[in-house]
Protein backbone atom coordinates (compact mmCIF):
# COMPACT_ATOMS: atom_id res chain seq x y z
CA UNK A 1 0.00 0.00 0.00
CA UNK A 2 1.41 3.36 -1.13
CA UNK A 3 1.12 7.01 0.57
CA UNK A 4 -1.41 7.32 -2.57
CA UNK A 5 -3.50 4.71 -2.03
CA UNK A 6 -4.16 4.32 1.82
CA UNK A 7 -6.09 7.09 1.79
CA UNK A 8 -8.73 5.58 -0.67
CA UNK A 9 -8.58 2.67 1.18
CA UNK A 10 -8.52 3.93 4.60
CA UNK A 11 -10.12 7.06 5.25
CA UNK A 12 -13.62 6.31 4.21
CA UNK A 13 -16.90 7.77 5.40
CA UNK A 14 -18.92 5.13 7.68
CA UNK A 15 -20.41 2.73 5.54
CA UNK A 16 -24.79 3.50 7.29
CA UNK A 17 -27.62 1.58 6.90
CA UNK A 18 -29.22 3.95 4.15
CA UNK A 19 -26.41 3.50 1.70
CA UNK A 20 -26.27 -0.29 2.98
CA UNK A 21 -29.93 -1.01 1.87
CA UNK A 22 -29.72 0.85 -1.19
CA UNK A 23 -26.54 -1.59 -2.17
CA UNK A 24 -29.02 -4.64 -1.56
CA UNK A 25 -31.50 -2.60 -3.44
CA UNK A 26 -29.38 -2.69 -6.81
CA UNK A 27 -28.16 -6.24 -6.18
CA UNK A 28 -31.79 -7.11 -6.31
CA UNK A 29 -32.43 -5.61 -9.45
CA UNK A 30 -29.67 -7.71 -11.13
CA UNK A 31 -31.06 -10.64 -9.78
CA UNK A 32 -34.51 -9.63 -10.94
CA UNK A 33 -36.36 -10.24 -7.58
CA UNK A 34 -38.65 -8.28 -5.20
CA UNK A 35 -37.82 -10.28 -2.79
CA UNK A 36 -35.85 -9.75 -0.05
CA UNK A 37 -32.10 -9.14 -0.18
CA UNK A 38 -29.68 -9.55 2.31
CA UNK A 39 -25.82 -8.95 1.38
CA UNK A 40 -24.10 -11.27 3.95
CA UNK A 41 -20.45 -10.53 5.06
CA UNK A 42 -18.12 -13.17 3.57
CA UNK A 43 -17.70 -15.49 0.61
CA UNK A 44 -21.01 -17.27 -0.69
CA UNK A 45 -20.09 -20.48 0.58
CA UNK A 46 -21.92 -18.45 3.44
CA UNK A 47 -25.05 -17.63 2.39
CA UNK A 48 -25.31 -21.04 0.89
CA UNK A 49 -24.64 -22.97 4.23
CA UNK A 50 -26.83 -20.62 5.72
CA UNK A 51 -29.68 -21.69 3.53
CA UNK A 52 -29.42 -25.17 3.79
CA UNK A 53 -29.02 -25.21 7.48
CA UNK A 54 -31.88 -22.59 8.04
CA UNK A 55 -34.79 -24.36 5.52
CA UNK A 56 -34.09 -27.98 5.96
CA UNK A 57 -34.90 -29.66 8.98
CA UNK A 58 -34.37 -33.43 10.40
CA UNK A 59 -36.64 -35.77 9.02
CA UNK A 60 -37.36 -33.93 5.55
CA UNK A 61 -36.16 -35.41 2.75
CA UNK A 62 -34.19 -33.00 -0.06
CA UNK A 63 -33.63 -33.54 -3.50
CA UNK A 64 -29.91 -32.37 -4.60
CA UNK A 65 -29.03 -31.93 -8.16
CA UNK A 66 -25.54 -32.45 -9.13
CA UNK A 67 -23.22 -31.92 -12.21
CA UNK A 68 -20.40 -30.49 -10.32
CA UNK A 69 -18.41 -30.09 -6.90
CA UNK A 70 -20.77 -27.49 -5.13
CA UNK A 71 -23.74 -30.31 -5.52
CA UNK A 72 -21.70 -32.43 -4.09
CA UNK A 73 -20.59 -30.08 -1.20
CA UNK A 74 -24.70 -29.10 -0.86
CA UNK A 75 -25.70 -33.06 -0.25
CA UNK A 76 -23.13 -32.89 2.49
CA UNK A 77 -24.94 -30.11 4.39
CA UNK A 78 -28.27 -31.72 4.06
CA UNK A 79 -27.45 -34.60 5.56
CA UNK A 80 -25.72 -33.24 8.08
CA UNK A 81 -29.19 -31.14 8.56
CA UNK A 82 -30.98 -34.83 9.20
CA UNK A 83 -32.27 -34.77 5.70
CA UNK A 84 -32.86 -37.92 3.71
CA UNK A 85 -31.10 -37.07 0.32
CA UNK A 86 -32.30 -38.24 -2.97
CA UNK A 87 -29.76 -37.17 -5.79
CA UNK A 88 -29.75 -36.67 -9.69
CA UNK A 89 -26.94 -36.72 -11.27
CA UNK A 90 -25.59 -35.73 -14.65
CA UNK A 91 -22.25 -36.10 -16.21
CA UNK A 92 -19.95 -33.40 -15.56
CA UNK A 93 -19.97 -33.06 -19.66
CA UNK A 94 -23.41 -31.71 -19.87
CA UNK A 95 -26.55 -31.10 -17.72
CA UNK A 96 -29.23 -31.93 -15.57
CA UNK A 97 -32.37 -32.22 -17.46
CA UNK A 98 -36.25 -31.41 -16.47
CA UNK A 99 -37.05 -35.02 -16.98
CA UNK A 100 -35.32 -36.58 -14.52
CA UNK A 101 -36.28 -33.55 -11.62
CA UNK A 102 -39.56 -34.66 -12.38
CA UNK A 103 -39.57 -38.13 -12.20
CA UNK A 104 -37.12 -37.78 -9.18
CA UNK A 105 -40.12 -35.76 -7.28
CA UNK A 106 -43.06 -37.81 -8.26
CA UNK A 107 -40.71 -40.88 -6.97
CA UNK A 108 -40.71 -39.15 -3.52
CA UNK A 109 -43.33 -37.16 -3.41
CA UNK A 110 -42.39 -35.54 0.44
CA UNK A 111 -39.44 -33.85 -1.22
CA UNK A 112 -39.59 -30.24 -0.05
CA UNK A 113 -36.72 -28.94 -0.72
CA UNK A 114 -34.48 -28.57 -3.54
CA UNK A 115 -30.84 -27.51 -4.57
CA UNK A 116 -29.12 -26.96 -7.89
CA UNK A 117 -26.30 -24.91 -9.22
CA UNK A 118 -27.01 -22.67 -12.65
CA UNK A 119 -23.44 -22.99 -13.87
CA UNK A 120 -20.68 -24.91 -12.65
CA UNK A 121 -17.67 -22.49 -13.54
CA UNK A 122 -15.32 -25.82 -11.99
CA UNK A 123 -17.08 -28.23 -15.02
CA UNK A 124 -17.78 -25.75 -17.10
CA UNK A 125 -21.89 -26.62 -17.56
CA UNK A 126 -24.67 -24.66 -16.98
CA UNK A 127 -28.43 -26.15 -16.08
CA UNK A 128 -31.31 -25.16 -17.63
CA UNK A 129 -32.90 -23.52 -14.26
CA UNK A 130 -36.52 -21.94 -15.88
CA UNK A 131 -37.34 -25.56 -16.93
CA UNK A 132 -36.55 -27.21 -13.34
CA UNK A 133 -37.80 -24.25 -11.86
CA UNK A 134 -41.34 -24.89 -13.50
CA UNK A 135 -41.22 -28.59 -12.15
CA UNK A 136 -40.21 -27.91 -8.83
CA UNK A 137 -42.63 -24.82 -8.29
CA UNK A 138 -45.39 -27.62 -9.63
CA UNK A 139 -44.44 -29.98 -7.17
CA UNK A 140 -44.33 -27.10 -4.30
CA UNK A 141 -40.69 -27.61 -2.92
CA UNK A 142 -38.64 -25.05 -2.16
CA UNK A 143 -35.87 -24.07 -5.22
CA UNK A 144 -32.38 -22.98 -3.51
CA UNK A 145 -30.25 -22.00 -6.78
CA UNK A 146 -26.40 -21.20 -6.38
CA UNK A 147 -25.67 -18.64 -9.20
CA UNK A 148 -22.71 -17.40 -8.36
CA UNK A 149 -20.90 -18.24 -11.43
CA UNK A 150 -24.04 -17.43 -13.98
CA UNK A 151 -25.23 -13.64 -12.65
CA UNK A 152 -23.74 -11.37 -14.84
CA UNK A 153 -22.62 -14.06 -17.12
CA UNK A 154 -26.29 -16.04 -18.23
CA UNK A 155 -29.76 -14.65 -17.79
CA UNK A 156 -31.10 -14.94 -13.82
CA UNK A 157 -34.84 -14.37 -13.31
CA UNK A 158 -35.26 -15.37 -9.36
CA UNK A 159 -38.46 -14.65 -9.40
CA UNK A 160 -40.22 -15.53 -12.75
CA UNK A 161 -38.21 -18.90 -12.07
CA UNK A 162 -39.86 -19.38 -8.64
CA UNK A 163 -36.58 -19.40 -6.98
CA UNK A 164 -36.72 -19.58 -3.52
CA UNK A 165 -33.45 -18.83 -2.51
CA UNK A 166 -31.21 -17.39 -5.04
CA UNK A 167 -27.81 -16.82 -3.92
CA UNK A 168 -24.88 -14.80 -5.69
CA UNK A 169 -21.06 -13.97 -5.29
CA UNK A 170 -19.05 -11.15 -7.28
CA UNK A 171 -15.87 -12.66 -7.70
CA UNK A 172 -16.87 -13.91 -11.33
CA UNK A 173 -18.99 -12.73 -13.98
CA UNK A 174 -19.62 -9.60 -12.09
CA UNK A 175 -15.62 -8.77 -11.76
CA UNK A 176 -16.31 -8.13 -8.18
CA UNK A 177 -15.09 -8.92 -5.10
CA UNK A 178 -15.31 -12.48 -3.22
CA UNK A 179 -15.48 -11.51 0.04
CA UNK A 180 -19.21 -10.30 0.03
CA UNK A 181 -22.49 -12.05 -0.97
CA UNK A 182 -26.06 -11.67 -1.53
CA UNK A 183 -28.75 -14.04 -1.20
CA UNK A 184 -32.50 -13.57 -2.02
CA UNK A 185 -35.32 -14.98 0.49
CA UNK A 186 -38.84 -15.56 -1.09
CA UNK A 187 -41.46 -15.36 1.21
CA UNK A 188 -42.41 -19.21 1.43
CA UNK A 189 -39.04 -19.67 2.02
CA UNK A 190 -39.10 -17.30 4.97
CA UNK A 191 -42.12 -18.90 6.50
CA UNK A 192 -40.68 -22.43 6.46
CA UNK A 193 -37.31 -20.88 8.13
CA UNK A 194 -39.30 -19.40 11.01
CA UNK A 195 -40.91 -22.90 11.58
CA UNK A 196 -37.61 -24.23 11.77
CA UNK A 197 -36.69 -25.30 15.58
CA UNK A 198 -33.40 -26.34 14.20
CA UNK A 199 -32.73 -23.08 11.97
CA UNK A 200 -29.61 -21.16 13.11
CA UNK A 201 -30.06 -18.32 15.22
CA UNK A 202 -27.76 -15.63 17.21
CA UNK A 203 -25.26 -17.19 14.75
CA UNK A 204 -23.10 -15.90 11.83
CA UNK A 205 -25.32 -18.72 9.41
CA UNK A 206 -28.63 -17.21 11.21
CA UNK A 207 -30.77 -15.77 8.36
CA UNK A 208 -33.54 -15.41 10.64
CA UNK A 209 -31.00 -13.04 13.16
CA UNK A 210 -30.79 -10.86 9.76
CA UNK A 211 -34.70 -10.32 9.14
CA UNK A 212 -35.45 -9.81 13.06
CA UNK A 213 -32.86 -7.29 13.21
CA UNK A 214 -32.06 -5.71 9.72
CA UNK A 215 -35.32 -6.65 7.48
CA UNK A 216 -37.87 -6.59 10.12
CA UNK A 217 -36.79 -3.38 11.46
CA UNK A 218 -37.32 -0.96 8.21
CA UNK A 219 -33.29 -1.55 7.39
CA UNK A 220 -33.06 1.59 9.74
CA UNK A 221 -29.82 0.38 11.78
CA UNK A 222 -27.45 -2.29 10.76
CA UNK A 223 -26.66 -5.45 12.93
CA UNK A 224 -22.92 -5.50 12.89
CA UNK A 225 -20.31 -3.01 10.84
CA UNK A 226 -20.41 -3.81 7.73
CA UNK A 227 -17.82 -4.68 5.28
CA UNK A 228 -17.07 -1.76 4.11
CA UNK A 229 -14.75 -1.75 1.17
CA UNK A 230 -16.49 -4.99 -0.07
CA UNK A 231 -19.74 -3.67 -0.17
CA UNK A 232 -18.59 -0.52 -2.21
CA UNK A 233 -16.89 -2.73 -4.48
CA UNK A 234 -20.00 -5.27 -5.24
CA UNK A 235 -21.55 -1.72 -5.44
CA UNK A 236 -19.23 -0.51 -8.07
CA UNK A 237 -19.48 -3.72 -9.90
CA UNK A 238 -23.27 -3.47 -10.18
CA UNK A 239 -23.09 -0.20 -11.24
CA UNK A 240 -20.41 -0.78 -13.74
CA UNK A 241 -23.12 -3.55 -15.52
CA UNK A 242 -25.95 -1.34 -15.15
CA UNK A 243 -23.70 1.48 -17.11
CA UNK A 244 -22.60 -1.17 -19.85
CA UNK A 245 -26.21 -2.89 -20.02
CA UNK A 246 -26.69 -6.12 -18.76
CA UNK A 247 -27.15 -7.79 -21.84
CA UNK A 248 -24.07 -6.65 -23.31
CA UNK A 249 -21.99 -8.06 -20.61
CA UNK A 250 -23.75 -11.11 -20.79
CA UNK A 251 -23.38 -11.45 -24.73
CA UNK A 252 -19.79 -10.58 -24.29
CA UNK A 253 -19.73 -13.98 -21.76
CA UNK A 254 -21.84 -15.70 -24.80
CA UNK A 255 -19.10 -14.75 -27.05
CA UNK A 256 -16.33 -15.44 -25.09
CA UNK A 257 -17.65 -19.17 -24.50
CA UNK A 258 -18.51 -19.42 -28.40
CA UNK A 259 -14.87 -18.36 -29.51
CA UNK A 260 -13.26 -20.38 -27.16
CA UNK A 261 -15.29 -23.62 -28.21
CA UNK A 262 -14.61 -23.05 -32.24
CA UNK A 263 -11.45 -22.32 -31.44
CA UNK A 264 -10.20 -25.56 -29.73
CA UNK A 265 -12.23 -27.48 -32.10
CA UNK A 266 -9.74 -25.53 -34.95
CA UNK A 267 -6.96 -26.45 -32.88
CA UNK A 268 -7.24 -29.76 -32.39
CA UNK A 269 -6.09 -32.28 -29.37
CA UNK A 270 -7.85 -30.70 -27.27
CA UNK A 271 -12.04 -30.60 -27.50
CA UNK A 272 -14.68 -29.23 -25.13
CA UNK A 273 -15.54 -31.43 -22.17
CA UNK A 274 -19.26 -29.98 -22.33
CA UNK A 275 -20.31 -31.59 -25.54
CA UNK A 276 -23.11 -29.69 -26.21
CA UNK A 277 -23.13 -26.04 -26.68
CA UNK A 278 -26.68 -25.30 -25.12
CA UNK A 279 -25.04 -27.30 -22.08
CA UNK A 280 -21.82 -24.85 -21.51
CA UNK A 281 -21.64 -21.88 -19.19
CA UNK A 282 -20.45 -18.54 -20.52
CA UNK A 283 -18.61 -17.67 -17.72
CA UNK A 284 -15.54 -20.59 -18.31
CA UNK A 285 -15.01 -23.22 -21.00
CA UNK A 286 -13.62 -26.49 -19.43
CA UNK A 287 -11.44 -28.72 -22.52
CA UNK A 288 -10.83 -32.15 -22.34
CA UNK A 289 -7.01 -33.26 -22.72
CA UNK A 290 -6.80 -36.34 -25.69
CA UNK A 291 -5.93 -39.48 -24.15
CA UNK A 292 -2.05 -40.03 -23.16
CA UNK A 293 -1.57 -36.28 -22.66
CA UNK A 294 -1.35 -34.93 -19.06
CA UNK A 295 -4.31 -31.08 -18.46
CA UNK A 296 -1.50 -30.39 -15.79
CA UNK A 297 1.41 -30.56 -18.77
CA UNK A 298 -0.79 -28.67 -21.56
CA UNK A 299 -1.45 -26.03 -18.82
CA UNK A 300 2.25 -25.21 -17.69
CA UNK A 301 3.19 -25.07 -20.83
CA UNK A 302 0.54 -22.80 -21.92
CA UNK A 303 1.50 -20.67 -18.95
CA UNK A 304 4.93 -20.39 -20.05
CA UNK A 305 4.08 -19.13 -23.21
CA UNK A 306 1.94 -16.34 -21.76
CA UNK A 307 1.83 -16.01 -18.35
CA UNK A 308 -1.32 -13.73 -18.38
CA UNK A 309 -4.25 -15.96 -19.73
CA UNK A 310 -6.62 -17.24 -17.65
CA UNK A 311 -5.99 -20.94 -18.08
CA UNK A 312 -5.86 -23.75 -15.10
CA UNK A 313 -5.89 -27.33 -15.10
CA UNK A 314 -9.01 -28.41 -12.66
CA UNK A 315 -8.77 -29.59 -9.32
CA UNK A 316 -8.94 -33.17 -7.67
CA UNK A 317 -9.63 -36.21 -9.66
CA UNK A 318 -10.52 -34.64 -13.13
CA UNK A 319 -6.84 -32.72 -12.90
CA UNK A 320 -4.94 -34.96 -15.26
CA UNK A 321 -7.95 -34.42 -18.11
CA UNK A 322 -9.84 -31.25 -17.84
CA UNK A 323 -8.48 -27.60 -18.47
CA UNK A 324 -10.35 -24.48 -17.56
CA UNK A 325 -10.27 -21.28 -19.39
CA UNK A 326 -11.78 -19.00 -16.86
CA UNK A 327 -13.47 -16.14 -19.48
CA UNK A 328 -15.53 -13.97 -17.05
CA UNK A 329 -15.41 -10.13 -15.66
CA UNK A 330 -12.80 -8.71 -17.40
CA UNK A 331 -11.42 -11.47 -19.21
CA UNK A 332 -14.99 -12.14 -21.17
CA UNK A 333 -12.71 -10.16 -23.37
CA UNK A 334 -11.86 -11.00 -27.62
CA UNK A 335 -8.50 -10.58 -26.83
CA UNK A 336 -8.34 -12.91 -23.87
CA UNK A 337 -9.65 -15.39 -25.34
CA UNK A 338 -7.49 -14.98 -28.60
CA UNK A 339 -4.57 -14.84 -26.48
CA UNK A 340 -5.80 -17.82 -24.66
CA UNK A 341 -5.88 -20.08 -27.65
CA UNK A 342 -2.70 -18.79 -29.53
CA UNK A 343 -1.14 -19.82 -25.97
CA UNK A 344 -2.47 -23.84 -25.71
CA UNK A 345 -1.41 -24.21 -29.31
CA UNK A 346 2.24 -22.28 -28.31
CA UNK A 347 1.84 -25.02 -25.18
CA UNK A 348 0.83 -28.19 -27.55
CA UNK A 349 3.41 -27.47 -29.91
CA UNK A 350 5.82 -27.18 -26.99
CA UNK A 351 4.86 -30.57 -25.54
CA UNK A 352 5.49 -32.35 -29.00
CA UNK A 353 8.21 -34.98 -28.41
CA UNK A 354 8.12 -34.42 -25.17
CA UNK A 355 7.94 -38.35 -23.32
CA UNK A 356 4.41 -36.80 -22.05
CA UNK A 357 2.06 -38.55 -24.68
CA UNK A 358 0.69 -38.07 -27.98
CA UNK A 359 0.13 -34.58 -28.94
CA UNK A 360 -0.78 -35.31 -32.05
CA UNK A 361 -1.30 -32.41 -35.00
CA UNK A 362 -2.17 -29.17 -33.67
CA UNK A 363 -4.11 -27.06 -35.94
CA UNK A 364 -2.13 -23.66 -37.61
CA UNK A 365 -2.42 -20.59 -35.26
CA UNK A 366 -4.29 -18.12 -38.07
CA UNK A 367 -6.50 -20.82 -38.74
CA UNK A 368 -7.43 -21.17 -34.70
CA UNK A 369 -7.66 -17.28 -34.45
CA UNK A 370 -9.98 -17.24 -37.93
CA UNK A 371 -12.22 -19.57 -36.50
CA UNK A 372 -12.74 -18.38 -32.94
CA UNK A 373 -13.03 -14.78 -34.18
CA UNK A 374 -15.53 -15.67 -36.28
CA UNK A 375 -17.46 -17.28 -33.41
CA UNK A 376 -17.55 -14.27 -31.67
CA UNK A 377 -18.44 -12.02 -34.55
CA UNK A 378 -21.91 -13.81 -34.61
CA UNK A 379 -22.86 -13.63 -31.20
CA UNK A 380 -21.96 -9.62 -31.21
CA UNK A 381 -21.38 -8.71 -34.30
CA UNK A 382 -17.43 -7.63 -36.24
Amino acid sequence: MTANTAPVLLDLAPLDAAHFARIEDKVAALMRTRESVVAMQGEALLPLEACIRSAVRPGSTALNIITGPYGETFGDWLRSCGAEVVTVTAPFSGAVMPEQVADALRARPEIDFVSLVHAEAATGNTNPVAEIGAVVREHGALLMLDAVASVGAEPLLTDEWGVDLCVIGGQKAMAGPAGVSAVSVSARAWERIAANEQAPRRSYLSLLDWKARWIDGGRKALPHAPAQLEMLALEQAVDRIEAAGLDTVIARHRAAAAATRAGVRALGTLSPYVVRDVDAAPAATTLRASDGLDAREVVAAALAADPAVPLQAAGGALAQEMIRVNHYGIAADRAVVLDSLSALGAGLRALNGRAVGEVGDVGDVDDVLKAAGAAWDAVIGG
